[in-house]
């Protein structure tokens, strides 16, 4: 899933791209991924695209106050064309839920993997008229965000696991899997450590943890295509999806803990004291 750091390069991509040009037209491929209706994807016709912005992990086109606003979800991306195919697409079983052309017949497709389908796109006039952005927590990498602001939320948390409370949109604003797997990591803490039971030294070492994080991945992501940004984000991960393999900070082997639908991974000797956290469902898989 794009996270803050891919979502924010998306969105300087995208500004670049849509500079000084006007929506021709919102073709719908898969029409479950629009949710809304009022006012219809035929409003954006014709409208300077005045903007670009980012809400946690979605992406906001300002066209002259009418707002095209999508998330990705797990398995969707997008794909940037200089010159769009002259026909509108077909609905139909592929990947792609949506086609943006602009007045140029440059454009992006909003694609979708998978049989899962949570790709979300929205028309409205106001951004807060989403519900996902509405309860959005306060954005990690905003100017002020500070390590008191922090505090209420991890103190406001209780005993909810860090890991979760990380990943909660609600509590931050576009940290998901990887990243909090990653700033964990970083900041030597359990995933599983309750939130409220973190000292003064945990607590800043979280805090330098959660910005200097993402900052750096979003340092890494400026300026790439958004067909290089799923590579880069991969490549600078230490600890997501490197099970098995060794930490570059002290050589153990990365762990993993297995959910439904997820997994996390960690450093034994560097978060847990050299400890393995219980896998309930590897335990089960292994009677």
């Amino acid at each position: 899933m794009p996270e803050l750091p891919e979502v924010e390069s998306l969105r300087g991509f995208l500004a670049e791209k849509t500079a000084g040009r006007s929506i021709a037209r919102l073709d719908l491929a898969a029409f479950s991924a629009l949710k809304t209706y009022d006012p219809p994807p035929a409003a954006l016709q014709g409208l300077a695209i005045s903007g670009v912005s980012r809400h946690g992990k979605w992406l906001d086109l300002d066209a002259q106050g009418v707002h095209l606003i999508f998330h990705l979800a797990r398995a969707g991306w997008l794909r940037w064309s200089d010159e769009l195919p002259a026909a509108p697409p077909k609905p139909g079983k592929g990947p792609l839920a949506a086609r943006v052309r602009l007045d140029d017949d440059s454009g992006f497709d909003l694609t979708e993997a998978g049989t899962q389908r949570k790709l979300a796109i929205h028309v409205v006039t106001d951004p807060q008229q989403v519900p996902g952005i509405a309860t959005l927590g306060p954005d990690p990498l905003a100017d002020d965000f500070g390590p008191d602001r922090l505090r209420e939320i991890l103190d406001a948390a209780g005993r909810a696991q860090l890991k979760g409370v990380l990943r909660d949109q609600r509590q931050l604003a576009g940290v998901g899997n990887a990243y909090s797997d990653e700033i964990l990591h970083a900041a030597r803490l359990s995933p599983f450590k309750a939130a409220s039971a973190l000292t003064d030294d945990e607590h800043d070492r979280l805090y330098a943890a959660l910005r200097g994080e993402l900052a750096e991945a979003v340092r890494r992501s400026a300026g790439l295509a958004a067909k290089d940004l799923k590579g880069e984000k991969k490549s600078g991960m230490r600890v997501h999806g490197r099970t098995g393999q060794a930490c570059a900070t002290c050589g153990d082997t990365i762990a993993e803990v297995s959910f439904a639908d997820s997994s996390l991974q960690y450093c034994p000797t560097c978060q847990t004291g050299g400890k393995p956290l219980a896998d309930r469902r590897m335990s089960r898989l292994l009677k």
